[in-house]
């Protein structure tokens, strides 16, 4: 039986995956003509348990392929190998994207299995690290971070934020989120990326100490971030991307398909980027 933590070990065309806070271990392919556009986005499953409340992994499953990207940060991920089959969400999820490496991000054990953040990727990722962000008395939370090589040589330092729901907490969050030990570590050569669910519908600590740093997503022509919560009328903006150059952002979507709607309670964030050389 596999521990409660871990994540079945993955092969693909380009690469053998193994989660948790270690390193992956890449067979690396080569990447000499690797495209330096890619689409990135960030998706709350909620457990796959959608508005007629039923966990229904397929259905993520569906939304993510219409999604067509290149980069993928989940949330809210179940990965539980036994028992209900409808709890093996991280790798029912991986299966249905062979060419993609993964790593998941354990936030706590859950139900026999874990529960966090996952992110899968088109292009080799190099290595990967989950930082604690729980406040004491509250659900554990985390940002996990990996470093993919978009183009040859070519790095991003990608970050896969889930914050908690209390203001305080959020407070407490965005502090450790922007000291020396996450988004300010020294030695990061290249650009950061901040995505995922930050439960912050107002211009918080959070928000504000991120727009300090780094640039963020509109929607075209207005002056707020896309809604995307609750999914049937979205009308909180909890979905974020953070950037900063040498990345251009092109374009910005929030996905709303019919299965959107109905497989979570958030609605998927979609950006297009390009790294300059």
């Amino acid at each position: 039986m596999r521990s409660p933590g871990s994540f079945h070990s993955v092969r693909s065309n380009a690469a053998y995956c193994q989660t948790g806070i270690n390193t992956v271990r890449l067979v690396r392919r080569a990447v000499a003509g690797m495209d330096k556009h890619f689409r990135i986005a960030t998706y709350n499953t909620h457990k796959a348990r959608g508005f007629d409340l039923r966990i229904v992994p397929e259905r993520i499953v569906e939304v993510v392929l219409e999604l067509n990207a290149d980069i993928l940060c989940l949330q809210e991920v179940m990965n539980v190998t036994a028992g209900r089959s409808n709890y093996d969400q991280a790798a029912e999820i991986q299966r249905a994207l062979p060419g993609f490496t993964c790593a998941f991000g354990s936030n706590r054990q859950y139900r026999g299995g874990s529960y966090g953040n996952l992110t899968l990727s088109r292009f080799p990722l190099l290595s990967t690290r989950n930082h604690d962000l729980s406040r004491r008395r509250r659900e554990p939370r985390g940002v996990f971070q990996t470093e993919i090589e978009v183009a040859p040589g070519q790095l991003i330092h990608l970050f896969n934020v889930h914050l908690g729901t209390g203001h305080m907490e959020r407070r407490f969050q965005a502090r450790r989120l922007m000291n020396a030990e996450v988004l300010c570590q020294p030695g990061l050569h290249g650009p950061r990326l901040v995505v995922g669910d930050f439960n912050e519908w107002t211009h918080g600590l959070t928000t504000r100490l991120l727009r300090s740093q780094f640039q963020t997503l509109r929607s075209p022509h207005k002056t707020r971030s896309p809604h995307t919560f609750p999914g049937l009328m979205p009308f909180l903006s909890l979905d974020h991307c953070y950037y900063e150059p040498p990345l251009h952002l092109e374009s910005t979507k929030r996905w709303r398909s019919r299965k959107a709607l109905l497989a979570s309670d958030h609605l998927p964030l979609i950006a297009d980027f390009t790294l300059a050389a």
